[in-house]
């Protein structure tokens, strides 16, 4: 594997204990502010050094705490985006991205430094300092500089977390080129699902400096191993459950029985769905012979540009307090084809859709 990292390290609030390792991949590390996601970049970048443990990038040892291994920063062949791009402000775009490569002859550094700026489409910026750039050409301008050095591994710290809505959708196309072109191993953090999900091909959840999920993307999605990646990774909707039977199970929240594909080896503690995944059907006569088929009303609603979120009473007509059970999320498109509709609306829950969390 090209990066192999286990290591921890004590912080105030929490112990950093992670370990992983991945190829020539983006591995997209997913978790909320203040988990370790930031110190763990910054520990494989050398600019912070761990408490015991290890990091090797292509057999290269960059860290040992048994051997006392701890290679400089400079040496680590890793570029790191900082969240805040770190631009030295006194320099033009040039002498930025041209800052690492002190160790190459004057003509070698020149040729990459014009790759680079050809790459980032930051043709005509080269003489400019960074209190002239744009956000989005800062951005690619401090991309550029980590991706001079040829670095073995490419890190990026929130890389699109200072860009405005506008910005940050042209910069994720731009910055998901170049990692499809990348050959090293890269490590994306961010505490955005969508970003991760786009740009990453694994995923890392991290929950207080502990990975409680690795691996490819889509199974952690589908499969998330508990609770709290569930919620992590954008789930909303959870009820308590026990065992009915080996593809059935009693959901007290929703106070329901639901058909499950899921086989229920062990007992069932909690139950989830997604949001996305609460299926509205249109007419009464497609409930007639589906599976997980409820009675609903919507209690509120709120709207995004191209999205509505219900938030819906199962069984019952809602009354004055009620608390929403499931909370539903539809294009309006849709929305607009049954919101008329005559209330009770029947709503789904897929026994494919439903997540079920043992003991």
């Amino acid at each position: 594997m090209a990066l192999e990292v286990q290591i921890e390290k004590r912080l105030p609030a929490y112990t950093l204990s992670v370990a992983f390792a991945t190829g020539a991949k983006t591995l997209a590390v997913l978790g909320p502010s203040g988990v370790g996601k930031t110190m763990t970049l910054r520990c494989i970048a050398g600019l912070e050094r761990p408490d015991s443990g290890r990091i090797a990038l292509n057999n290269r040892v960059l860290f040992d705490s048994a051997k006392n291994i701890n290679v400089p920063s400079r040496d680590r062949r890793v570029g790191l985006l900082f969240q805040s791009y770190a631009l030295f402000p006194h320099l033009t775009v040039a002498e930025n991205i041209a800052f690492g490569l002190d160790r190459i002859a004057p003509y070698d550094r020149l040729t990459r430094t014009r790759e680079q700026i050809s790459a980032l489409h930051l043709d005509g910026l080269e003489n400019r300092r960074p209190r002239e750039l744009s956000g989005g050409e800062q951005q690619r301008a401090a991309l550029a500089r980590a991706l001079a050095i040829a670095p073995e591994a490419l890190l990026l710290d929130e890389p699109l977390s200072a860009l405005d809505t506008h910005l940050r959708s042209q910069i994720e196309h731009q910055l998901l080129d170049t990692l499809s072109a990348y050959r090293g191993a890269a490590l994306l953090v961010t505490h955005n699902i969508e970003e991760a999900y786009r740009l990453g091909s694994d995923l890392l959840v991290l929950s207080r400096g502990q990975a409680s999920a690795f691996g490819p993307k889509e199974e952690i999605f589908r499969h998330p191993p508990t609770v709290e990646v569930a919620r992590l990774t954008g789930c909303k909707n959870f009820s308590a459950a026990s065992n009915i039977s080996t593809n059935e199970i009693e959901a007290t929240d929703w106070r329901c029985r639901l058909r499950v594909t899921q086989t229920i080896a062990r007992p069932a503690t909690q139950v989830g769905i997604r949001a996305h995944q609460i299926d509205f059907l249109e007419s009464r006569s497609s409930s007639d012979a589906a599976d997980n088929v409820f009675l609903c009303w919507p209690i509120s609603t709120s709207e995004t540009p191209f999205r509505i979120t219900l938030y819906l009473k199962l069984h019952n007509a809602p009354t004055a307090n009620d608390q929403p059970d499931l909370q539903a999320e539809v294009f309006k498109e849709k929305y607009q084809r049954f919101k008329d509709a005559p209330l009770p609306w029947h709503v789904r829950l897929a026994p494919e859709s439903l997540v079920i969390f043992p003991k």
